[in-house]
């Protein structure tokens, strides 16, 4: 089993053919991210996800990764409450290259081992 860290992390989230929506991730894995959305989605929509991992996580400069992923579960709301989004990672870049590389590595090792 993957383990999951309790994050709360700026996220851009791009869905196809519906624009950008900004959220924080509720939780982060080596495969996978969930967080809020204010518009449904459906099971199976592709997702391009921006995260900002801030200076006390990297213990340097901040950094940026950007991922494709694919939702995989959706939490029914209740009226006027936000639907929660299970994505599962399908490919990843980091946007910034000077920053953290000790952080970094470690990162990319563990998403690179566990796809």
């Amino acid at each position: 089993m993957m383990r999951r860290f309790d994050m709360r992390l700026p996220a851009i989230v791009r869905v196809e053919d519906s624009g950008e929506v900004h959220t924080e991730t509720q939780n982060v894995s080596a495969r996978g991210v969930f967080f809020y959305l204010d518009r449904a989605v459906s099971a199976g929509t592709r997702l391009e996800v921006t995260l900002t991992f801030p200076p006390h996580i990297t213990l340097t400069d901040a950094v940026r990764v950007r991922f494709t992923a694919r939702v995989i579960r959706v939490e029914n709301p209740l009226p006027s409450a936000r639907i929660g989004t299970a994505a599962i990672i399908e490919d990843y870049w980091f946007l910034r290259s000077n920053g953290a590389p000790d952080f970094l590595a470690a990162l990319q090792k563990e998403w690179k081992a566990t796809n």
